[in-house]
């Protein structure tokens, strides 16, 4: 476990065009991959200026707008895609899907290293300007400038009361939205509970049937008891499929080995994505630093890439 030395909120980021497929099974809200990456690219552009190391992030979400059209006399729903110009010989360009969507977020990044007033003071008032000039999983961060967008230092400190009140504060600032977290202990409940019907199940089998949206009988209808009652399958909160990193198909090739690769001094892999489920929930029911962050690990030996989130054993250590 990382030892946190302090917490930078960046609040209210309005991030355009952000890609809305981030893998081969699900669309909808970026992989937190995509932030972690975000947040090590910002540390290398700040670390010119300031002896700064990041860690872990929290994700939470106060607004998204998929970039998506209903066609008529339709119930599905598609994306509204981009239409390139005319190739040379005049003939329509290929036609490449591409999901869009409008996010408005707040991040919370660790920050592992101290720092002095006068720096905290330089890196908040210097950080809007770094960020402006990024992207985002693909998204266009709009400026956006005032006190709803200032970013706040919040120390941390050996104390736990100190560190409980600093906690209570910054989910203050989170609200109204919603964090993102994990929640592997329900998917692999719901997996135990799909084997006892079906031993074959396996792990995406109870992803897809705890993120789809299941009718069930429920009893004969009171209006008309000779037909079944049907209602869709309650859930233990509003859970998503996330894809949160890859696993290795290949052997790890050594840097330029491998031909038409894009950069050719690191070493080169073939993954696939790893999927995971997650969930939505309010800040202020979060009681800990550790159940809001997210962080990357990577595990060479067995080839897994991955990001993940501490809620689940928090509440089993409870």
């Amino acid at each position: 476990m990382s030892n946190t030395a302090a917490l930078l909120l960046v609040p209210h980021l309005q991030v355009q065009n952000t890609n809305a497929i981030s893998g081969p099974f699900t669309w909808g809200f970026p992989s937190p991959t995509a932030f972690t990456g975000f947040v090590h690219a910002l540390e290398r552009r700040l670390s010119k200026e300031f002896d700064l190391e990041f860690g872990g992030i929290g994700i939470v979400c106060h607004h998204f707008e998929p970039q998506i059209s209903q066609p008529a006399n339709r119930r599905h729903q598609v994306f509204c895609l981009t239409r390139n110009p005319l190739n040379r010989s005049g003939a329509t360009a290929a036609l490449v899907e591409e999901a869009r969507a409008h996010m408005e977020i707040s991040l919370v990044i660790e920050v592992l290293t101290e720092l002095d007033s006068d720096d905290q003071t330089e890196l908040t008032e210097c950080l809007l300007t770094t960020i402006h000039g990024m992207r985002l999983a693909g998204g266009s961060i709009l400026p956006r400038y005032g006190k709803r967008h200032q970013p706040e230092w919040f120390g941390w400190w050996d104390d736990d009361a100190d560190n409980i009140t600093a906690f209570r504060k910054l989910r203050n600032r989170l609200l109204p939205g919603f964090a993102l977290i994990q929640r592997e202990d329900l998917l692999a409940e719901h997996l135990q509970e799909m084997r006892v019907q079906n031993a074959g199940s396996n792990a995406l089998d109870a992803l897809i049937d705890v993120s789809r949206l299941n009718m069930e009988p429920s009893g004969p209808d009171p209006k008309k008891p000779s037909e079944t009652l049907w209602k869709a399958r309650s859930k233990p909160g509003w859970l998503v499929p996330v894809p949160v990193g890859y696993a290795a198909l290949s052997p790890l090739y050594l840097p330029g080995e491998v031909s038409n690769a894009r950069d050719e001094q690191t070493h080169f892999r073939f993954v696939e994505s790893l999927y995971s489920l997650g969930q939505w929930i309010s800040p202020h029911r979060l009681t800990e630093l550790k159940q809001l962050l997210w962080r990357h690990e990577a595990d060479i030996e067995t080839g897994i890439y991955r990001c993940t989130n501490q809620y689940a054993n928090t509440l089993n250590n409870a």
